[in-house]
Order: C-alpha cells, then structure tokens, then sequence
C-alpha cells in the first residue's frame, strides 16, 4: 500500500505537467491559427501588371500583432468586404488586423460611377495622400487594365479614355475617375462604423495612421467578397 501511494504521489505531477503542456500547446496553436482559419485567404492571379500577389495559398499564417511598425517592410493588404476586416500580412505573418467601412451599397464588384460599391479584385497603392479629405489616404489603381478592356468592348467608355486609363496605369499613377467606370477608390481615415463611403474603404483614425506608416506606392491590396 505504501508502494501504491508511493507511486500514485509520483505520476500525478507528471499527469498534471502533461495536461498542462497539452493545454498550453492547444493555447498556441489557437492564437496561430484563430484569426487566420476563417479568412479563407486564397488569392486568385490577377495578370494585373505590378501586382505581387501570386496566386498563392496564404494558409497556414501566424500571427503577430506585436510586431513593430518599423518592421513591416513588405506588407501586403486583405480586405474581406463581408468580414469588415482589413489584414496586412507579411511574409505569411498576420501583423496587424483593422475593421473597416465599405461604400454605401457593399455588395458586389463595382460597375458604374457612382454605384457605391468598392470593387474587387488584385490592384497596387499608386499614391499617398498624407493631406486627404478623410486625414490620410492609399489611392489603389481602379480600374485596372482588364475592367477598362472590358468597358471599351462594350462601350462604356472610349478609345481616348481607355488609352489614358492605361497610361495612368503605366505610369503607377491614379487612374482617371471621370468615366463611366468611377474611380477614386481609397483607402482612408474617417471611421469604420459603418458602411458610408462612395466606395472606398475607411478604417479608424489611429489604424489608418498605422496603415500609412507601413504602405507604399506599390503595396499589393487584394480586396475580396
């Protein structure tokens, strides 16, 4: 009996140290994977040119909201429109996630000047606004190339407005808004709650300062349904 009790007073801390690693294991593999899970982050290839998202799968990303400002270097912007969530990912690390607002009339791609939808699709930052109406504001290069194609076949929009279209485009600068395609899409400061824009996306003063600080012209921003 001395034995048993000998025994028994020796495997429950190793039975109580094993529970407790498991637990703990559970504990990180949850906060790696909690937030990312759900996004179904499966990027498409857009044949867009200058854009740097590859079509990749982006599961499984880690994630660390920790990471200092001045070391996201080479992110790159998510936006789920149906989630309100905007995520900067670098290097298959989730660091910062932001909620955001969309245009008046959310769903859908944009079609039409003044439909108040944000589009969709793999586009780049082309400018940095840091005097915007909204604060500060990434101007993304919509249309792209394939919508404006796609306008001139069905004559939306003219030769001499897809041409220039294309040249802003070239250029990295932001494309025209003057057509029946809309434009002036931004991400911006302003607030997030609610649904507000005219088809830009608006994120929380404070976020929007950390966006800027860590985007450029170039960043890629997929912007999904």
């Amino acid at each position: 009996m001395r034995l048993f009790a000998l025994n028994r007073s020796r495997v429950c801390p190793l039975l109580g140290l094993l529970l407790f690693s498991v637990v703990i294991s559970a504990c990180s593999m949850q906060k790696s994977g909690s937030k990312v899970d759900s996004l179904d982050a499966r990027t498409e290839t857009s044949g867009q040119a200058g854009s740097r998202h590859s079509g990749r799968d982006l599961l499984p990303l880690t994630v660390d909201y920790l990471t200092p400002l001045d070391k996201i270097t080479n992110p790159e912007v998510y936006v789920y429109k149906e989630k309100r969530r905007l995520y900067v990912i670098q290097s298959n690390v989730l660091v910062r996630d932001y909620p955001i607002g969309l245009g008046f009339n959310p769903r859908g791609d944009k079609q039409t000047q003044g439909d108040g939808k944000t589009p969709e699709g793999n586009f780049i930052i082309c400018v940095k606004n840091p005097m915007s109406r909204f604060i500060k504001s990434l101007g993304i290069n919509y249309p792209d190339k394939r919508r404006a194609e796609r306008a001139l076949f069905a004559g939306l929009i003219t030769p001499p407005e897809f041409r220039e279209i294309v040249a802003a485009l070239e250029r990295t600068l932001l494309p025209p808004a003057n057509t029946e395609l809309g434009g002036q899409i931004f991400i911006h400061a302003g607030g997030a709650h609610k649904d507000w824009t005219n088809g830009c996306i608006a994120l929380y003063n404070r976020d929007m300062d950390e966006l800027f600080r860590v985007a450029g012209v170039g960043t890629p921003v997929a912007i999904r349904p």
